[in-house]
């Protein structure tokens, strides 16, 4: 991924259309003739701000806090910051546009809304991969989910929405992991970060974790194995309710074109000190928080392999595995209900089966990835054949979203004046000076 530090003037920018909108941002698309298109994230200091993002902290910190982390990350299934810019009204980011959507509009468009064995290996082999190179710098993602995962326009994935992670001290390294970069963090707050106009977050983070300079490409091979080294990483997941739907049935990793993409909230908490710091703040969206979550206890890194349990059995079954019919029933069934499988599906892919079940464990010393991070769920036999160094590199992806040639440089609006326009006073209506007799 190219790293580009774009001056971004938001006075002008143009903007060709919005991409989504949440409570945390409005994305835009920008049509930039010297970089390729982008997605513009602005966050509007002026508006308002959803309940659940004023109970979840200060949103212009918290808005600051996702820049801040972005301008960290540097792996191949992890956004690039391209750009900031701060203005007293506006904060804004801009990062790669990912043509492609997101995961769960590229399943909608999957016959029976469910992908295959080979396809869910391949897109989950990459959020493994980013979820390893997040956890050793100390960041616990806190809200996977299949909107939250973006097809990039060469087919391969990457995360978005940073504003709910949390930075925690990372467990003691092992040797090494394969994908990714030898990772350290303290466990001092997050930066506080102030100031009008063009903003540089970048140094901040970096001061808050050292990063190495390798970074990882990753793909699917058919011969060779997965790593069977350790790591020690940690942290819950999720799990529980019911849902037998059948599991496609080819073998093959293609997967139907589709349409369109989407956006989601978030939140932002401080991190303190100690040397197993948990988090105690309840975030995520309810049918992928872990029971620990539900439970009100502290957490760490498991809620994100918690998660990517839940999203598993959703690709491979067209559903959450804990879905109830009002939040309440949800959170009961994550704490107390287990993930149901089809006696076929238990037969054909029990390693699938498998993977779901260690990572939807509700005791998170037990799950998957508590006792040796990444590398215990890289080690998993469902992954067998994926080529971990090579990620990105091999393997044709499942779907090539069609050219972006179609997005060319055009007059567009002005992102400034977009904002401005919303917060124009409503047309009074007319005033009345005489009235008909007959009426």
């Amino acid at each position: 991924m190219q790293q580009v530090d774009m001056d971004i003037d938001l006075d002008a920018v143009r903007a060709v259309r919005v991409l989504g909108r949440g409570a945390m941002g409005t994305v835009f698309l920008v049509a930039d003739g010297a970089g390729g298109p982008y997605a513009l994230k602005v966050f509007d200091k002026r508006g308002p701000v959803s309940a659940a993002a004023r109970e979840a902290g200060d949103a212009v910190r918290r808005a600051r806090w996702e820049v801040s982390v972005l301008s960290g990350l540097a792996h191949p299934h992890l956004p690039t910051l391209l750009g900031h810019a701060e203005t007293a009204d506006l904060l804004a980011s801009a990062v790669p546009y990912c043509s492609g959507g997101d995961l769960n509009e590229l399943r909608y468009a999957q016959p029976d809304r469910v992908f295959s064995p080979a396809a869910i290996r391949f897109y989950v082999a990459e959020l493994v991969s980013a979820l390893a190179e997040l956890h050793a710098a100390g960041i616990a993602y806190r809200d996977l989910k299949p909107e939250n995962v973006l097809i990039r326009a060469d087919g391969h994935v990457t995360l978005t929405d940073f504003d709910l992670c949390r930075l925690l001290p990372p467990k003691s390294p092992s040797a090494s992991t394969s994908t990714s970069s030898s990772c350290s963090a303290t466990s001092s707050p997050p930066p506080q970060l102030h100031g009008q106009g063009r903003s540089q977050y970048g140094g901040q983070l970096r001061r808050i974790f050292a990063r190495s300079e390798s970074s990882v490409a990753a793909t699917l091979t058919s011969s060779s194995t997965s790593g069977q080294d350790s790591h020690n990483l940690a942290w819950f997941l999720k799990r529980s309710d019911g849902g037998a739907d059948l599991l496609k049935k080819a073998k093959s990793a293609r997967v139907s074109p589709l349409s369109h993409g989407k956006k989601k909230a978030s939140f932002f908490s401080a991190a303190s000190g100690g040397a197993r710091e948990r988090s105690f703040s309840f975030v995520g969206t309810q049918e992928y928080v872990a029971p620990e979550v539900v439970r009100g206890e502290g957490h760490e890194f498991a809620v994100d392999w918690w998660a990517l349990g839940v999203l598993v059995y959703e690709m491979a079954y067209g559903k959450t595995p804990f879905r109830g019919r009002s939040r309440k029933e949800t959170f009961r069934n994550v704490m107390l209900r287990e993930p149901e499988f089809t006696a076929d599906s238990r037969r054909r892919w029990s390693d699938l089966t498998d993977l779901i079940t260690r990572l939807l464990d509700k005791h998170p010393a037990k799950r998957l990835g508590f006792a040796g991070g990444a590398d215990e769920v890289r080690a998993h036999p469902f992954f067998a054949g994926v080529a971990w160094d090579l990620l990105g590199e091999l393997s044709r992806p499942p779907y090539i979203p069609p050219p972006t040639d179609d997005i060319v440089e055009c007059e567009g609006f002005s992102v400034v004046d977009y904002f401005n326009k919303l917060h124009e006073p409503p047309p009074q209506p007319e005033e009345f000076t005489e009235f008909s007799p007959e009426f």
